[in-house]
């Protein structure tokens, strides 16, 4: 283990509090374990943290994150969610591939989303080249995780979402039972509806999509 991620692990579990870890245990449906440590307490911890050990260098990143990703609790993922935002511009072109292993591994929406609209984003804009090999796999694939990380990438690209290439991967998932993938089609819609208010009620109106993904898309053009 990392040496980072053994200090970090220590830190963390000194400040657990088993009586929190229950409740945010239940609300992800009991998907992972927690020490009870809530985001506010977390961010506070490892700001103390790096600033008394400070950052590690780029070149350790992949293997403290998947250090991180080992441990059984989810706050440690939490941490290494906040370690990646701080290195997501500066990261080589090859991390796609632990990019695409955090997005597998201990899949579900507070990691996933994360991971998909802003590291991968941002990796994404970077590499074009990457984005086309990725994609090109990950839209089609029977991890629909990854199909969900190809419908949010763009998430908060605004005025330059290609909005015709959303288009194309929303139509490939039309049909889905899956809720996760519901949610992301509405989701995506209703963030470029910020941009394109028209454009997402045509696309609406024309496109056979799930109720929850209508309902989502249009929700605050709805409300406005």
């Amino acid at each position: 283990m990392h040496p980072t991620v053994s200090a970090l692990q220590s830190l963390l579990e000194q400040n657990a509090d088993p009586q929190k870890a229950g409740p945010m245990s239940a609300y992800m449906r009991g998907q992972f374990a927690y020490l009870g440590i809530k985001s506010p307490e977390m961010a506070s911890l490892q700001k103390g943290f790096y600033a008394q050990h400070g950052l590690p260098a780029i070149s350790e990143i992949e293997q403290i994150l998947c250090d991180l990703w080992a441990l059984p609790e989810r706050e440690f993922q939490y941490a290494g969610l906040t370690l990646l935002d701080r290195f997501e511009k500066k990261l080589p072109e090859e991390f796609i591939e632990t990019l695409e292993f955090m997005l597998v591994t201990k899949s579900w929406w507070d990691t996933v989303d994360l991971i998909a609209a802003h590291a991968v984003g941002t990796h994404f804009r970077r590499f074009p080249s990457v984005r086309a090999e990725r994609l090109g796999r990950w839209r089609v694939s029977d991890n629909f995780w990854l199909r969900r990380s190809a419908i949010l990438y763009q998430l908060h690209y605004k005025k330059e979402t290609d909005f015709p290439l959303l288009c194309e991967i929303i139509r490939e998932n039309l049909g889905s039972n899956e809720f996760f993938i519901n949610k992301a089609i509405g989701w995506a819609l209703r963030e470029y509806s910020k941009v394109d208010e028209q454009a997402v009620r045509g696309f609406v109106i024309r496109t056979p999509l799930n109720p929850l993904s209508a309902r989502e898309a249009l929700k605050w053009l709805e409300d406005a």
